[in-house]
């Protein structure tokens, strides 16, 4: 069995460290933060200063692959995860009764719930695993390595002590230390691929009042502007989150952070709108997050890997901006292919490398093309000109052919021009078009003038 350090204790390095640790390897865990999650999520939540960590307090949906991994993995700790109030939402719940079933149907749920919740749920089981070690307050400051073409790592430093490991697994986070790491000790550089997202995310959260309304009605949980997008986030325990997103150029970004502006503008989006009409008790102030980009790190080049005895997981590999949802689920499905092939990658990494390359790096390129499209349209406020996009987004909502496309796209499952790109599809787009045939791409959100009539001067 394998000796393994795992670097960062979030969901990514939680999950790894169990699934490791579940099929019998040694496994330690370094996380810098000395506080962990705990019983009371609110207090966890709302009050936990997490700098290093800037999208715990935003809204979360967990993908198919969160659900199917930990059911596969660590059943124990999803059905905790439902016990402390995570909910499941089938794809197909938008229509009043399901369509006929098909295989791969059963996958397509989200699990609306916040973030913190799968954290505390996963460091409990981490805690109750007899293979794992968890060492919380300790800062990793260096890998070990040992000579070679090409170099092995055989442990990380934490402080004066040296901890040996047959693999290390770097699942800090997107700001690693870790390719700088391998630069200073001559090893040939980790290749990253990074790209700038311009787009700004604000949310405030709300809990349902026990004794006021809790039902919105048949609406969509997304609104758009030309030049915004406003969106509800159902959660965990009478919990939801408003989120506006746009452009970081927007001259009103600034504004947005004010609460009752804030909830000025996400009024005029139908989908938020329905929601705050509830009456519901705010939760936070409006938390703001920027700064974002879409980045890969693949500790290989063309000769082959930088260094052995080390792997990269979690947003250490794969940063995305969080639009689409992907960080959660990318990072379980690699903390999966890791623990199923531990001693094959103590052996040689490559193997994983290039699982990581055709597996998770194609999610990758997709969020950067979408983020370029919505980037433009956002800053300059234009409607999207592809029409057949915006007839497949529209149809979805009547037709549960289209929908199912839809999600498999969503959950991860299939590539976009995989799973619109059938004949049956094209069919059933053809018919909804047929049955409507003056649908122009259009937003249901306001218009600049309304937009900015809100904000103060």
């Amino acid at each position: 069995m394998a000796r393994v350090a795992v670097i960062g204790g979030g969901i990514s390095g939680l999950g790894t460290a169990l699934m490791i640790g579940r099929r019998g390897h040694t496994v330690t865990l370094f996380e810098q933060d000395a506080r962990q999650a705990g019983e009371d999520l609110d207090r966890d939540f709302f009050h936990w200063d997490r700098p290093r960590v800037p999208q715990a307090n935003q809204p979360h949906s967990l993908l198919a692959p969160v659900r199917t991994v930990l059911r596969a993995e660590a059943p124990d700790v999803y059905t905790d995860l439902l016990t402390r109030g995570a909910r499941e939402y089938h794809e197909f719940d938008w229509f009043s009764e399901h369509p006929p079933h098909r295989p791969g149907d059963e996958d397509l749920v989200t699990l609306r719930t916040r973030r913190i919740v799968l954290e505390a749920v996963l460091t409990a089981a981490v805690q109750r695993e007899p293979t794992v070690e968890v060492r919380r307050g300790c800062r990793v400051r260096a890998l070990t390595l040992r000579e070679g073409r090409p170099a092995r790592v055989t442990g990380v430093q934490v402080g004066m002590e040296v901890h040996q490991a047959d693999l290390v697994v770097d699942v800090s986070g997107r700001r690693s230390p870790v390719p700088a790491w391998l630069i200073a000790a001559g090893c040939r550089p980790p290749v990253v691929d990074s790209h700038r997202a311009g787009i700004a995310y604000l949310c405030r959260w709300y809990r349902l009042r026990a004794d006021g309304p809790r039902n919105p009605g048949r609406v969509k949980t997304g609104s758009a502007a030309p030049f915004a997008l406003g969106g509800v986030f159902p959660s965990d325990n009478d919990t939801f989150a408003v989120s506006l997103v746009l452009s970081t150029g927007d001259p009103t970004r600034g504004a947005l952070t004010d609460p009752a502006v804030f909830e000025a503008v996400a009024r005029r989006f139908p989908a938020t709108a329905a929601w705050l009409d509830l009456a519901p008790e705010p939760q936070s102030a409006v938390l703001a997050m920027a700064g974002l980009d879409n980045r890969w790190t693949a500790l290989f080049d063309d000769d082959g890997p930088v260094v052995t005895g080390l792997v990269n997981a979690g947003d250490s590999l794969i940063h995305t901006n969080p639009t689409f949802g992907h960080g959660a689920a990318l990072g379980l499905r690699a903390a999966q292919y890791l623990a199923t092939h531990v001693d094959q990658i103590v052996a040689d990494p490559m193997g994983y490398h290039r699982w990581a390359a055709q597996a998770l790096r194609p999610w990758f390129d997709a969020q950067v093309k979408a983020d370029r499209a919505d980037e433009q349209r956002l800053a300059e406020g234009s409607p999207s000109a592809d029409r057949r996009a915006a007839a497949l987004a529209a149809c979805a909502f009547d037709d549960p052919v289209v929908m199912r496309a839809r999600a498999q796209v969503r959950h991860l499952l299939r590539l976009a021009d995989d799973a619109y790109g059938t004949d049956e599809v094209d069919r059933h787009l053809t018919a909804w078009l047929a049955a409507h045939p003056d649908f122009t791409p259009k937003h249901d959100g306001p218009t600049r003038d309304q937009w900015d009539a809100l904000i103060p001067t």
